[in-house]
């Protein structure tokens, strides 16, 4: 289609060709071609219009009513809504995946234009939105883009449009897949070329948009980034070597352009992604800890425990401190150092946390200076934030705590900016500019003189009136207006021939009984008043943009006060947590040893019924000695809590929190890695054991001497005796490797496993305790040294609610095989268990009778059966006697 042509061809939705458009829809058909991929909001008037296929989508995402308009003769597709209700529609377009191009009226309508002049002045895709509308302001809105190769080494790169964070890295699709889920991007550009890999990479779990080839060549891209930074190289951003981070980069900035986003003051830097700083943390490791989500629709995140934070840029960076715990210990010790601070000083902690909630949004509010997009009420509040920046300043240099010392040399109070917007703007603006009553009184004369005018017109109007009539004579002089000449004079015949009439007035009209005249001084205030409301409208305008330009140049402080207000913030959301929880400060240190004295999950202990207590457990593990922690003990006893709450417990102490202990020191860890749980790829072939495999040789390639690794459940996705041996196998190759001999937690169903510790001196048995009474089995999640010789699978089966004679057959098979077992004495194969499963005598299900013809029977069995007479008085027999009875009456 031709969208250029003024006749054009398009098909209705009956499926009629229309030969001819109005001059409305073709200047939107024109416009539309420039963005053929967008919804197009089309501004008529009062309203927001879409059209044709944009109209179906438009109603159906929005819930809004889909109709029609003619052009030309026959209808097209039409849905819209009224232009102020742009923040309740478009959150809606782009959560449902759509991009959005705002094409907006860029003239005032009159009537010698037929067709308005309009422009595309916006496009807002996912990834690129500073919309308070859509954004949450406790997370990053980050934009990735992916320079895929065939080399096996890809370029990526992060922007938060909203914040001015630029991040760049670049590595294996595992590293890239890795930072793609720890940053959690709205969107994803790419070349359209590797479609494909993308989909194979991440599937549909992230919006992406796929660009043309080209952009994605080092030369061009280089030069966006050169000419954005105005640089002659990268050496200062520590990137200078990354070509492919830098491809990636530069093509974001190409995609910026392209939507519109062209005023881009506060991105000042772009920053490398130095993993070799922070704790490793595969993306298994992240999903399976539930560090920053829950798996489970009921489920808390680490995050959601440790976030106290009081601002959105506390909320931002605590996100990020989670996801990259620091492997340097001055550094953790800087943080410690000051969560014991706030910890003794409540006082300050509480005063500083009460001026931190009302900062506000620093971060977001500075950028939306830089692309001027920010409104009256914004601008206000950016200085309320300023001068609280100045008080947070004033109470941290009065402590002796030189962390806090340091954060406030940081901050700078920016006062002019503070005089700036005090001296410019009322102290209570109206959110939209448009609305008028923004610049404060005695800012710019003209402006008052044209305010004064509009609010004392009437006034004005009289104090002439009546000089006039004190200077003439004429008592019954009025001052009239009209549609043809304005204001004017009226005097009535009975004065007319009096030679009252100054010769500065001149007739402009004669009626019935009366003249009316003009003056200048009449015609000077009618020009100010009748154009006084337009031209206040063009004053505020300018006066607001130039108070915007004046604080371009505050950009950078404002995001640097920003960043250190979040890190103050992350510190006092610890110390919060810490006096609430009852977590104390852990020893970080160069061994390889792991020693936690009654450490607690931070995130069940959080969730449990308030008549239950978390049951504590020690953990001591050694490069050394204890490296290994082979556990065992059935489902639910709290194998795998034991494991999360260690690997948890180290990365709370390396974030620079306090831990869930009574003690704890931790050698300093420099990856972590999980293989807990598991769930089925279909879509991608991989099976739950495949999976498993996938993660676990990921660990296996990748261990280093301080990694801590958590093994739950290896190898239970195969035939038992295939999983025994993988789980075996790795067991030895941690022990054994000359690699290293990282610190494990392996939890298994295995027992047969526990013959490990007798072969190797680093191998330690534990369990975690369980105690049987009667048929029942009671988890009491403490561990213990000792391995376990009993799965109680069946128990759990039962705790389940199976039905009773599936687990009595079941107690028999188990029996059945048991005895064979010790009888046959020997390590048998799955072809013995085949052998002895088929021998096994088919269970006598048609017999229930109890069970299957009478209910009340199958009841009357199954009390019976949980009757212990030899605990019982005589009386207890006798009301249960009465008891079965008034069940058989039932």
């Amino acid at each position: 289609m031709d969208f250029n042509q003024p006749i054009i061809s398009i098909v209705s939705k009956a499926g009629k060709t229309k030969s001819k458009t109005t001059p409305l829809m073709t200047q939107y058909f024109k416009l539309k071609a420039k963005n053929p991929d967008a919804i197009m909001l089309f501004r008529v008037g009062d309203f927001y219009e879409t059209f044709a296929e944009d109209a179906i989508k438009a109603s159906q995402a929005l819930g809004i009513v889909l109709t029609s308009r003619n052009n030309g003769g026959s209808d097209i597709e039409l849905a819209g809504f009224p232009y102020h209700s742009l923040d309740t529609y478009l959150p809606k377009l782009i959560r449902a995946g759509y991009r959005v191009a705002l094409c907006e009226q860029l003239e005032k309508p009159s009537k010698e234009k037929k067709i308005v002049l309009r422009g595309i002045t916006d496009v807002i895709t996912p990834g690129v939105t500073i919309s308070d509308s859509i954004l949450d302001n406790k997370a990053n809105n980050f934009l990735a883009s992916i320079h895929f190769t065939q080399r096996g080494l890809h370029g990526v790169s992060f922007l938060d449009v909203s914040t001015g964070e630029f991040l760049v890295s670049e590595g294996t699709i595992d590293a890239v897949s890795k930072l793609i889920e720890s940053l959690n991007p709205s969107e994803i550009i790419y070349s359209k070329n590797y479609e494909s890999l993308l989909t194979s990479s991440f599937g549909e779990k992230y919006y992406h948009y796929g660009m043309d080839e080209w952009v994605y060549s080092f030369d061009y891209t280089r030069e966006k980034l050169l000419d954005k930074f105005n640089v002659k190289n990268l050496k200062g951003f520590g990137i200078e070597e990354y070509e492919l981070g830098q491809i990636a980069a530069g093509s974001i900035l190409h995609y910026l352009s392209t939507t519109q986003n062209e005023k881009l003051g506060h991105i000042t830097a772009i920053n490398r992604i130095q993993s070799d700083n922070f704790v490793w943390l595969d993306r298994f490791t992240i999903r399976n800890l539930e560090l920053v989500g829950s798996v489970h629709e009921t489920g808390k995140s680490l995050l959601q425990i440790l976030d106290q934070t009081s601002s959105p840029m506390g909320a931002r960076l605590l996100r990020k401190w989670i996801l990259m715990p620091l492997i340097s210990i001055p550094k953790i010790t800087t943080r410690h150092d000051a969560v014991s601070y706030f910890l003794v000083n409540e006082n300050t902690t509480l005063q500083l946390d009460g001026i931190i909630k009302g900062i506000g949004d620093l971060e977001r509010i500075i950028g939306k200076v830089s692309m001027e997009k920010i409104n009256p009420r914004e601008l206000v509040q950016l200085k309320k934030s300023l001068l609280a920046s100045k008080e947070i300043k004033s109470i941290l240099n009065a402590s002796d705590q030189p962390t806090l010392k340091k954060i406030a040399d940081n901050i700078n109070p920016c006062e002019h900016a503070v005089a700036l917007i005090s001296q410019t703007l009322v102290d209570e603006p109206p959110t939209l500019l448009i609305k008028g009553s923004v610049i404060r009184k005695g800012h710019n004369p003209e402006l008052d003189e044209y305010t004064h005018l509009v609010a004392n017109s009437k006034k004005i109007l009289l104090d002439i009136q009546q000089k006039e009539i004190e200077a003439t004579g004429i008592t019954n002089l009025k001052i009239g207006f009209n549609n043809v000449f304005g204001y004017y004079l009226e005097v009535t015949n009975k004065y007319k021939n009096q030679n009252l009439i100054p010769d500065t007035w001149v007739r402009k009209q004669t009626l019935t009984n009366a003249e009316r005249y003009i003056s200048d001084e009449l015609k000077q205030i009618e020009t100010k008043i009748l154009g006084a409301e337009e031209k206040i409208s063009v004053l505020e305008d300018r006066l607001y943009n130039e108070l915007v330009q004046s604080l371009m140049e505050y950009i950078n402080p404002v995001q640097q006060n920003a960043q250190v207000l979040g890190q103050l913030d992350c510190l006092i959301s610890f110390a919060k947590v810490s006096s609430r929880h009852r977590y104390v400060r852990p020893t970080i240190d160069e061994s390889f040893d792991i020693i936690i004295t009654k450490g607690r999950h931070p995130v069940i202990e959080q969730q449990l019924p308030i008549d239950q207590s978390y049951v504590p457990n020690d953990i001591t593990l050694s490069n050394e000695d204890t490296q290994i922690m082979m556990i065992t003990g059935p489902n639910m006893s709290g194998k795998s809590a034991v494991l999360r709450q260690t690997a948890l417990i180290v990365l709370m102490a390396q974030l620079g929190c306090f831990v869930p202990a009574d003690e704890a020191r931790i050698g300093l860890v420099d990856k972590i890695f999980t293989r807990v749980g598991a769930s089925d790829n279909i879509s991608s072939g991989e099976s739950t054991f495949m999976l498993e495999m996938n993660e676990t040789a990921s660990i296996m390639n990748n261990v280093s001497e301080r990694s801590l690794i958590l093994l739950d459940e290896i190898g239970r996705g195969t035939s038992t005796y295939d999983g025994i041996s993988i789980a075996w196998s790795l067991a030895e190759f941690l022990h054994n490797n000359q690699t290293a001999n990282p610190k494990t937690l392996f939890a298994t169903h295995y027992h047969e496993l526990n013959e490990l510790a007798n072969k190797y001196s680093r191998i330690k048995n534990y369990n975690v305790a369980t105690k049987e009474v009667g048929n029942k089995v009671l988890f009491l999640r403490k561990l213990q040294e000792g391995g376990c010789e009993h799965s109680f699978g069946i128990h759990v089966a039962a705790m389940a609610g199976m039905p009773k004679q599936i687990i009595d057959r079941a107690i028999e098979i188990l029996h059945e095989l048991e005895k064979k077992s010790i009888e046959s004495g020997e390590f048998n194969t799955d072809h013995d268990i085949k052998n002895k499963v088929a021998n096994l005598a088919a269970p006598a299900y048609q017999l229930s009778i109890f069970e299957t013809v009478d209910p009340t029977a199958g009841k009357l069995k199954e009390t019976i059966q949980q009757i212990e007479l030899n605990t019982m008085t005589p009386i207890e027999c006798m009301m249960k006697l009465n008891e079965l009875k008034k069940m058989v009456e039932e």
